[in-house]
């Protein structure tokens, strides 16, 4: 089951798929009948593997808790003193196979990491995601404004903020691992200064490393960048050099037509952190009127301000705020002014923003199962005891139970994922998957 097309649910009830030496699909052949060297239970249903546009990589031991401040605030409070803890290579060590494994078991197969301001820490993870098979992009965070980053944790200037970074690429391209990339990582305009942005700009230009930043997520930082610059945070970003192909714009819930335009010609995109805006972004990411004006989209956990490392939740919360926004929230409003009509997405175009709509954001060859595309993909059990996933044939065609696996199945459902035709992950020392 997949989302090739962003509204169309894509079904094929049994099939051989044939890779080739790199992982890659050759052929998806309806004829069950063809010898196949793994074999799934008929009740498994095999999908895309999911790809996860938008992690904090130091933020996962904070992963559920300490959400009650606004961003300017939490950042400071929780975030900042945690982030610097993982500059110790001692405490990264722990960390990062913790949390690489715990996404891949949760069928993340492709994430785009914000890792520390420390290069040495920052390789660690990039190494550990080509140690355990997950497709990566690593970023050195670089944060030098000291308006907006604390004296423990951010780069002393804009050329160590600059140079450190390069070093980064330097050191995650030495790993020699073809699944793992680097990425400039400018945290966001507010902690950055006007010469680490622009460095930071032709450091992507003169590397081709993709960009990976924050934008317009909140209030407090939609204002600010009006208020520095005089105008949007994406105008901002894109006189740096910043906007370009496939860089990943965070959150993106106060962006506006222009901004719309200006990503959309410059082919980057936003990853949509649906339990984070609920938290921190004071509006619901228009996701729906994104989507219609041809802007790359995908989804994205935001661990740890966002509270479950699981895309399949974020598919369903991405459903879940859309109405919202299309119905409004305040009774006290009426009916036909209440919400934002036409803002609704369904559950297949959640899918295919954490599928697809990921793989066209981060330029990867996967998202789908499909010839020509690598194969990345996850096995689900409908049938595990104690499960909540549960599928009735009597009433459950393939478009229930499509809904079921995206909203319902955990962990623990998934028995088999594979990243490039490698297994790599999933429930062992059973009967159960493929």
């Amino acid at each position: 089951m997949q989302a090739r097309e962003r509204t169309t649910l894509d079904v094929q009830p049994q099939a051989v798929i044939t890779m080739d030496e790199n992982g890659l699909i050759v052929s998806v052949d309806a004829d069950d009948r063809a010898p196949c060297d793994v074999e799934c239970a008929p009740t498994t249903v095999v999908l895309p593997g999911l790809i996860d546009t938008h992690v904090h990589a130091p933020q996962w031991p904070q992963l559920g808790t300490g959400l009650d401040l606004p961003l300017e605030e939490w950042l400071f409070e929780h975030t900042f003193p945690l982030e610097a803890r993982l500059t110790e290579p001692a405490m990264a060590e722990r960390v990062w196979p913790a949390m690489v494994s715990t996404l891949l078991a949760n069928g993340t197969t492709t994430a785009a990491y914000y890792a520390t301001i420390d290069v040495e820490t920052t390789t660690m993870l990039a190494a550990v995601c080509a140690e355990l098979g997950q497709r990566a992009f690593v970023g050195r965070v670089a944060m030098d404004h000291p308006d907006a980053s604390p004296d423990y944790y951010r780069d002393a200037s804009p050329g160590q903020a600059i140079d450190r970074s390069a070093a980064s690429i330097d050191a995650i391209r030495m790993i020699g691992a073809p699944l793992v990339h680097p990425v400039v990582t400018p945290r966001f305009a507010p902690s950055c200064t006007d010469d680490t942005l622009r460095g930071l700009g032709a450091l992507a230009a003169s590397t081709g490393a993709l960009v990976q930043t924050h934008c317009s997520e909140s209030d407090w930082q939609h204002g600010y960048a009006f208020e520095r610059f005089g105008m949007a945070d994406t105008q901002a970003l894109h006189t740096f050099g910043l906007v370009r192909d496939h860089t990943v714009l965070a959150h993106g819930g106060h962006l506006r037509a222009a901004d719309f335009e200006t990503i959309r010609a410059q082919g980057a995109g936003i990853a949509h952190c649906p339990v984070s805006n609920m938290y921190f972004g004071q509006s619901v990411f228009p996701a729906r009127r994104a989507l219609d004006m041809g802007v790359r989209c995908g989804l994205g956990t935001d661990i740890a301000g966002g509270s479950q490392p699981s895309l399949l939740r974020q598919c369903a919360d991405a459903v879940n705020v859309s109405r919202l926004r299309e119905d409004g929230v305040d009774a006290s409003v009426v009916r036909a002014e209440r919400g934002v009509g036409g803002s609704r997405i369904s559950i297949v175009e959640a899918f295919h923003m954490a599928t697809v709509g990921g793989a066209d954001l981060l330029g990867v060859n996967a998202g789908a199962i499909e010839p020509g595309r690598s194969f990345d993909a996850i096995a689900v059990d409908t049938t595990r005891p104690g499960s909540t996933l549960q599928i009735w044939p009597e009433v459950d065609d393939h478009a229930r139970t499509f809904e079921k696996v995206v909203r319902l199945a955990s962990a623990d459902d998934i028995t088999d994922v594979w990243v490039n035709g490698k297994r790599i992950a999933g429930v062992s020392g059973t009967d159960r998957g493929c």
